[in-house]
């Protein structure tokens, strides 16, 4: 029996293509290589799993082969990784401080990365100031944080700093798919569209949630079985409840939402999800915004359709007795009804209008 691996690891970037959503940041980093133009330090801080670490690797890695030794070297002497969140002391530094001394023995230089820099304690940061202020000609220090604010100013005044993005729905789409197809994996794309919002711009998460419905899919991930798997409400019934709340029908508003929680979903995690559907209406009755909704084109259409129904003042209207209901929902007693009372509300916008009109 094979040994399984895990994509996150399988498929982390070997070249600077391969990294995923940080086209403006692999591009500078390649181009002070090529022109030797190196800092003595530098920042990269972003959400977890965007591809600080990587690029790290990536770039440690690559300025050794740029100056002259070959590709088939062997650069692991040459980089140094310290995760600053167990290793947080003075001593820990020290170890660093004394390493940077002494030359690399193969490629030009040693190259310092340093993750969770945050982590690390006051007294460390102080005795870790100097050495990145003037640090010898062969090393490079490349710190790594998903909590930028929590870096002193004086440790980021020393380096240059790159700020990673959250990766894009449509890049984790992509990549995914690329994946899919190198290991036969059959997958519907608003499967993955799914998996990428659930994911919430973190590669690595998405390509953990991949592994996860593959396993329960067995190579087949349908878009029912990821709604059924990571326990995620179907889109269709947003709309679904838009078009009752259009007709003044309570009643069947109401009996949908108990459908909703006979299946365990939670009030909030309803009420967050319809208002981004309203959000997405809004956004739907202009041509110009409705690139702004991440979601398949066949989605986009039917919330164009959708949204020639509603005028925009009922739709600000719906949103903020939504808005009003989320900041309510963790302070209210009767959680149920509250979002019963929305409902309420949202099927009555229509005729609210009629009274106003007469």
């Amino acid at each position: 029996m094979s040994e399984f691996v895990v994509s996150a690891r399988k498929y982390r970037p070997s070249q600077w293509e391969a990294v995923v959503g940080q086209e403006g940041i692999t591009e500078t980093l390649k181009r002070s290589i090529e022109s030797d133009q190196l800092a003595q330090a530098y920042l990269f801080c972003g959400p977890r799993g965007v591809g600080k670490t990587s690029c790290a690797r990536l770039f440690a890695k690559a300025i050794n082969i740029h100056n002259g030794s070959s590709v088939d070297d062997d650069f692991s002497f040459n980089i140094f990784e310290l995760d600053a969140a167990s290793n947080n002391s003075v001593d820990d530094i020290r170890s660093i401080t004394d390493q940077v001394r002494i030359p690399p023995q193969t490629g030009t230089h040693k190259v310092y990365i340093i993750d969770e820099v945050h982590m690390l304690s006051s007294q460390a940061f102080n005795a870790f100031l100097k050495t990145l202020e003037e640090p010898p000609a062969h090393a490079v220090f490349i710190l790594a944080t998903t909590e930028k604010h929590k870096i002193i100013p004086t440790i980021l005044s020393r380096c240059q700093v790159y700020d990673f993005n959250r990766i894009q729905v449509a890049d984790m789409i992509a990549h995914l798919n690329t994946i899919a197809e190198k290991e036969g994996i059959k997958v519907e794309e608003e499967a993955l569209r799914v998996i990428a919002i659930k994911a919430d711009g973190a590669m690595r998460d998405a390509l953990s949630i991949f592994d996860q419905m593959v396993s329960f899919c067995n190579k087949d991930v349908t878009y029912s079985a990821v709604l059924e798997n990571l326990n995620v409400l179907d889109f269709q019934y947003y709309f679904k409840l838009v078009d009752l709340f259009k007709a003044e029908d309570i009643s069947n508003a109401l009996l949908t939402f108990h459908e909703i929680q006979s299946k365990g979903f939670d009030g909030h995690h309803f009420l967050v999800g319809l208002m981004d559907h309203f959000r997405d209406l809004m956004v739907a009755k202009d041509p110009q915004t409705i690139e702004l909704i991440e979601a398949s084109q066949d989605v986009k259409d039917s919330l164009k359709e959708q949204a020639k129904k509603w005028d925009i003042p009922s739709l600000m209207s719906a949103l903020e007795i939504l808005n009003t209901a989320d900041v309510q929902y963790k302070q209210s007693k009767n959680q149920r009804l509250l979002v019963e009372l929305s409902l309420m509300q949202l099927s009555s916008l229509e005729a609210g209008k009629k009274k106003s009109v007469n």
